[in-house]
């Protein structure tokens, strides 16, 4: 089964870390011709980009929101990509989304993963 994993979210104080995982399994392709990133959507709003690591792992980058607070990082061997979050903010709570983009049969695919919640108190 084609699918993606996340795990990690939680309630968290203002201030404070959490790291989140997106393990991806079934692909039709090799992960490291994945392009991941994570996303976010809060109650009532619209997902939003959060940030985004190349398949060669090089190059990231991030919304203005989370740079210089969220580092995101992949693990090709174990089809794993992480998002470390630190000084977390009130306005970070949302659902967290893992996104998987590659090629396959010479057209873009896109695939989602279920969600985890991350909830930041002030």
């Amino acid at each position: 089964q084609v699918q993606l994993v996340e795990s990690g979210g939680g309630l968290v104080q203002a201030g404070g870390s959490l790291r989140l995982s997106c393990a991806a399994s079934g692909l039709m392709v090799t992960f490291s011709s994945c392009d991941m990133g994570w996303y976010r959507q809060a109650p009532g709003k619209e997902r939003e980009f959060v940030a985004h690591i190349k398949g060669s792992g090089g190059t990231a980058d991030y919304a203005d929101s989370v740079k210089g607070r969220f580092t995101i990082s992949r693990d090709n061997a174990k089809n794993t990509v992480l998002l470390q979050m630190n000084s977390l903010k009130p306005e970070d709570t949302a659902i967290y989304y893992c996104n998987a983009h590659f090629p396959l049969f010479g057209r873009p695919h896109d695939l989602w993963g279920q969600g985890t919640q991350v909830t930041v108190s002030s």
